[in-house]
């Protein structure tokens, strides 16, 4: 019996059909996730994908003949039925065990493996466009860049050894902005230091830049038209206002590089993110236009689709070829090729397919989260939509049903794997979407249409780029209001553990929603269901943070939390809040003002505009009243001083004589001067707080900053001072020993690049009689008073041995008793008349009583001791 005719008897036969490749997909992403990051065991994967191939196909021959009669007949012909399977998922295995051993000796070229951190000479074809980063250089500058993703054709080392490859890097080019970047398609010669990444990540190489590329091969005509309808398009949307303006490209291109980052933070925490990224919707948007005009055209069914096609590789071409739009073009193409062989191509079969070829083609595709959300949540969408749809109508209108159930049915499917890249749930991304994903088809053709503008017909580009700005600005609108609303980000266990979690929940969800069954049995579920989800995230979140809340000192005067490698400092006076800069990333901010309970920010400090200081500004938007910030230098620092006067802040740029008020706390700026030529790092912002506590903060000044610093005025004792620039060399000696404070705060990132803290600051802080406390040892640290103690805190212990590498020497410390806070344990010291003496520790391995369960660490106050040199 055919296909068809087993379709129209056995409408089950149908639904079965739709998944006989759902099996083969997941066998495929599993095998190539795991080969990938063990590639020595793809040859053994290969013996035995052959070994699985060449059983399954003889057993299926042997089971041929089993009579359908007897019972032992019909097991062994369900046998013979799942071995097809089996023998595709072999075949599948041993085509990507193969792509692996090919692929992986390409990765690792032999002068690359030899020469790694060395400076080799390259030459390089550009994959992706152009995306700013920012960091601090080694010796203490300010430093930006780009980076891209491009492959490596050919290196050669000083000698003249050189190698031929194709291996995929990320190449960092400091001191070039995105519009002198080299296009795409462009083949470039570069002087840089290689560093590998891990087997699994689809670049295979770091590549830091020495010196700025140069061009020795300009990009084919089609890449380089592209290129200029992207810039085009791109200046285009410069000229108009607001957030749609950085959204205009995204909806249309999928470019992204126009948003800022509290944009981008207000998108993801609405869950609006996947509209700025090329998906399937774009894809079938243009191959309907392209239908719709080659059938006015008049062209024949065979022309339609070959004019689909070429206008579908066009588009791909201008938007790059990113995951998502790899995956989409991939479905496309099945379905075009299906229609012109006068096949249906039902959705999931397609999906699988896709799928299935591209990892096939290149394994490392399993690692992309791009990749994943992408296919996922086609998936949901394919699979959750109607059922939704049917279900929902039980108890709203069919069309409402039907809207709320895209944006749910995609949420659902991605969820887990977005646990992984962020622990927290957005629960407003579903009314978030129905009310702004209506705008983004609009949007995109209206997009699209400008940019074909710009190359044809100038003088409508513009009219059409206004045009497409309204749905955009819409979209932004939307963001920016459920991102502010209360609880726009609930916090999630994180890690695998919370994505299976999810996982569990999503499907306990759907079976209550879809299942059969009686209404009694459902209702049942469901509140089992509702009191599982309720008793997991209040027992396993609520009182998580309400344990590390009471951990954590309540009278507390300072607070460094702990961001990765950049600042982050809290301080506090009664109700007063004080942020000192935001960190790199406004996720690991929110977390801190999150334990810390911290909701408005009286006063924001931004001490100067790297990435590591200002790069958590969209957790502060909204939250801050009067902002400080340093010296500005280009338009990047102007859009942020921007964002944060359009979020109701007060921003005054500071200078030295610039005083104000926090509680009980008087702030004094210190640095810069006015009208400074300074700027970055040299100009940063430097604050004295005074009263209970007296603390200094250094922002990233360098050695002769510090000098200048001394010179203006005087520089006199304090009880903590935060390190300048995470602990660098670049320090001055004679600034530590003047302030002589009994407590430093070093805000670092583990293991970073920089080689943060340096071992000289160690040793300016070691003779200054300066304890040193590392947010990258331990974590979030808190200072706080108790009588004439000053008090440090910190939210887990050192390694052994990194204390002593970098505190002070106990007989510099003039105290009667120093205790030192490690999570819920603390050792004291008996001392004598001059100090410490290590020899006498006592009371190692249990708390004392007054620290049992939450311990502290005491250094000296200041008014205990000697004054300074």
């Amino acid at each position: 019996m055919t296909e068809s005719r087993l379709k129209a008897r056995h409408p089950a036969f149908t639904r079965w059909a739709d998944h006989r490749l759902t099996v083969p997909a997941v066998f495929a992403w599993g095998a190539a996730f795991v080969l990938v990051a063990q590639p020595g065991a793809a040859a053994s994967a290969l013996l035995v994908a052959v070994a699985c191939l060449s059983a399954s196909l003889a057993l299926w021959r042997a089971l041929a003949s089993a009579e359908a009669g007897s019972r032992r007949g019909r097991v062994l012909r369900r046998v013979r039925g799942g071995l097809p399977t089996l023998a595709v998922c072999a075949g599948i295995g041993a085509c990507i065990a193969t792509a692996v051993l090919v692929l992986q000796p390409l990765r690792e070229p032999p002068l690359l493996v030899d020469s790694a951190q060395q400076t080799l000479s390259a030459e390089l074809e550009v994959l992706g466009t152009p995306s700013e980063t920012a960091h601090s250089g080694f010796g203490g500058e300010s430093v930006s860049g780009v980076r891209f993703e491009a492959t490596l054709q050919r290196v050669q080392d000083s000698a003249g050894s050189s190698d031929l490859t194709s291996t995929r890097v990320l190449l960092f080019v400091d001191n070039l902005a995105t519009v002198d970047a080299p296009v795409i398609g462009s083949t470039i010669r570069v002087d840089a230091r290689f560093r590998p990444t891990d087997d699994g990540s689809q670049t295979a190489w770091l590549a830091f830049a020495e010196g700025r590329p140069q061009t020795i091969q300009p990009p084919g005509w089609q890449l380089a038209w592209a290129a200029d309808l992207r810039a085009r398009f791109a200046d285009a949307a410069r000229g108009l206002p607001g957030d749609g303006a950085e959204l205009v490209p995204g909806l249309a291109l999928g470019d992204d590089s126009l948003v800022d980052a509290s944009l981008d933070e207000a998108m993801k925490d609405s869950g609006l993110s996947h509209l700025t990224a090329v998906s399937g919707a774009n894809c079938a948007i243009v191959i309907a236009g392209a239908f719709l005009l080659a059938g006015f055209a008049g062209l024949r069914r065979g022309a339609r689709l070959g004019a689909a096609g070429a206008v579908l590789v066009l588009f791909v071409i201008l938007v790059t070829p990113q995951p998502s739009v790899i995956r989409a073009a991939a479905m496309a193409a099945i379905v075009l090729v299906s229609i012109g062989a006068s096949r249906s191509a039902r959705g999931m079969p397609v999906l699988c397919l896709a799928v299935v070829s591209l990892i096939v083609t290149d394994p490392w595709l399993s690692h992309s989260f791009g990749f994943a959300l992408s296919s996922l949540a086609t998936a949901g969408l394919l699979l959750f939509t109607r059922p939704l749809t049917s279900a929902l109508s039980r108890w709203t209108p069919t069309w409402l049903a039907a809207v709320i159930a895209v944006p749910l049915a995609a949420q659902l499917a991605c969820q887990p794997v977005l646990v992984l890249l962020t622990p927290t749930i957005a629960p407003y991304s579903i009314p978030a979407n129905l009310l702004a994903a209506p705008a983004a088809p609009i949007a995109t053709v209206v997009g699209l249409l400008a940019c074909l503008m710009g190359a044809l017909i100038p003088p409508l580009a513009v009219p059409t780029v206004w045009l497409c700005w309204l749905p955009a600005a819409w979209i932004g609108a939307v963001a920016r209001f459920f991102a502010g609303a209360p609880g726009a980000r609930l916090p999630w266990v994180p890690g695998l553990v919370g994505a299976l979690l999810v996982l569990v929940l999503t499907a306990l969800a759907l079976w209550v929603v879809l299942a059969s069954g009686t209404p009694r049995l459902r209702r049942i579920t469901a509140v089992f269901l509702v009191a599982a989800v309720v008793g997991v995230y209040g027992g396993v979140l609520v009182g998580g943070t309400i344990a590390l809340r009471l951990s954590v000192p309540q009278n507390w005067r300072i607070a460094a939390c702990d961001v990765g490698q950049g600042d982050a400092v809290l301080v506090r006076s009664g109700d007063a809040i004080a942020l000192i800069d935001t960190g790199p990333e406004p996720d690991a901010l929110r977390a801190c003002l999150d334990r810390m309970q911290i909701g408005r920010i009286d006063l924001l400090v931004l001490t100067h505009f790297d990435l590591d200081h200002i790069g958590g500004i969209g957790t502060a938007l909204g939250r801050a009243d009067a902002v400080l910030v340093g010296p500005t230098d280009g338009g990047a620092d102007e859009r942020v001083v921007r964002r944060l006067v359009e979020s109701g802040a007060t921003v005054r740029q500071a200078a030295r004589g610039d005083r104000g008020e926090l509680g009980a706390l008087r702030w004094d700026v210190l640095w810069p001067v006015v009208d400074t030529t300074l700027r970055g790092n040299g100009a940063s912002v430097t604050l004295r707080f005074s009263g209970d506590i007296d603390a200094l903060f250094l922002g990233d000044l360098g050695e002769s900053d510090q000098a200048q610093l001394m010179a203006e005025g005087r520089i006199g004792p304090v009880d903590v001072v935060k390190v300048a620039h995470h602990g660098s060399g670049d320090q001055s000696a004679e600034l530590y020993n003047r302030i002589h404070a009994p407590a430093g705060i070093i805000s670092v990132g583990a293991d970073n690049d920089y080689g943060h803290p340096n071992d000289r600051i160690l040793e300016i802080l070691a003779d200054a009689s300066t304890r040193v406390f590392r947010t990258d040892q331990l974590g979030l640290i808190v200072v706080s008073i108790e009588g004439d103690d000053t008090v440090v805190w910190s939210e887990r212990k050192a390694a052994a041995g990194a204390a002593s590498a970098v505190s002070a020497p106990p007989s510099r410390l003039d105290k009667r008793t120093d205790r030192v806070r490690t999570r819920g344990y603390c050792t004291r010291r008996k001392t004598n008349g001059e100090g410490l003496d290590p020899a006498t520790l006592v009371g190692a391995g249990s708390p004392c009583a007054r620290c049992a369960g939450i311990g502290h660490g005491v250094v000296s106050r200041r008014a205990q001791h000697p004054a300074a040199p």
